[in-house]
């Protein structure tokens, strides 16, 4: 498979904390990632170095084969292959759904309104709110408002998207229908990166499960084999106590 973002001898720290220690992580293209582990694990952190929301002191980071710049207009050119959503959905509460997801194809990809339209139109069909257009994100339940993120992130047709917690801000009634649509993603072939705490996705959706603990990759290996038979001590106290509830 050929590897789309690899991350090699990556190290961040937060003052003296030490965050991310030494990760090594190859994603292949059409590839589904779910990182996994505690709270404090640095999770998230790995997440937002993908696309340099987050610095890191040493190690290398690479996209399609190329080095990630580390500012100015080629980094910026560089998010617009990596779509990210987040915890909070980060819509513009005075533009409406249509508008929300239009905007970075008209103002970053140039697009014309015609082309960006009926673009926005395809993908919140996709996502189950064609309906929804013409309202404001706070009229909208967060799982609608989580879905339209999504579409929005998809709007700038990337090469990737990385999920940071996407559902972890929802009622758990709405969590079925975000990582609903997160399953058809996987299914479509999208390369995602996806930190979560749904075991269940992580079982059906990913191909790879990655579990860190303390800032370092502990195990990363098939849902199947983290899954039925964890190999370390971290990962086993992990489940043990995930999998009860």
């Amino acid at each position: 498979m050929e590897p789309l973002i690899e991350l090699r001898g990556v190290n961040k720290h937060y003052g003296s904390l030490h965050v991310l220690r030494d990760i090594n992580l190859t994603v292949g293209r059409g590839e589904v990632v779910v990182v996994i582990g505690p709270s404090g694990s640095g999770k998230s952190t790995l997440c937002r170095t993908v696309n340099r929301l987050e610095t890191v002191e040493s190690g290398t980071i690479t996209l399609a084969g190329r080095p990630l710049p580390a500012e100015g207009r080629e980094l910026a050119r560089l998010r617009t292959e990596v779509g990210m959503v987040f915890q909070s959905f980060n819509l513009f509460a005075h533009k409406t759904v249509l508008a929300n997801v239009m905007l970075a194809p008209l103002k970053v990809r140039r697009k014309n309104k015609d082309e960006a339209e009926r673009r926005a139109r395809e993908l919140l069909e996709r996502v189950g709110l064609a309906d929804q257009a013409a309202k404001y994100p706070a009229q909208l339940s967060g799982g609608q408002q989580q879905r339209v993120a999504i579409a929005r992130a998809l709007a700038m047709d990337p090469q990737a998207l990385l999920f940071d917690e996407p559902t972890s801000a929802l009622d758990p009634e709405m969590i079925s229908e975000v990582l609903e649509v997160m399953q058809q993603l996987a299914r479509d072939g999208m390369t995602m990166v996806v930190v979560t705490h749904e075991m269940g996705f992580a079982r059906s959706a990913a191909n790879r499960v990655v579990f860190m603990a303390d800032g370092q990759i502990v195990e990363d290996r098939t849902p199947e084999d983290f899954f039925t038979a964890p190999q370390s001590d971290r990962a086993k106290d992990f489940l043990s106590k995930i999998l009860k509830h």
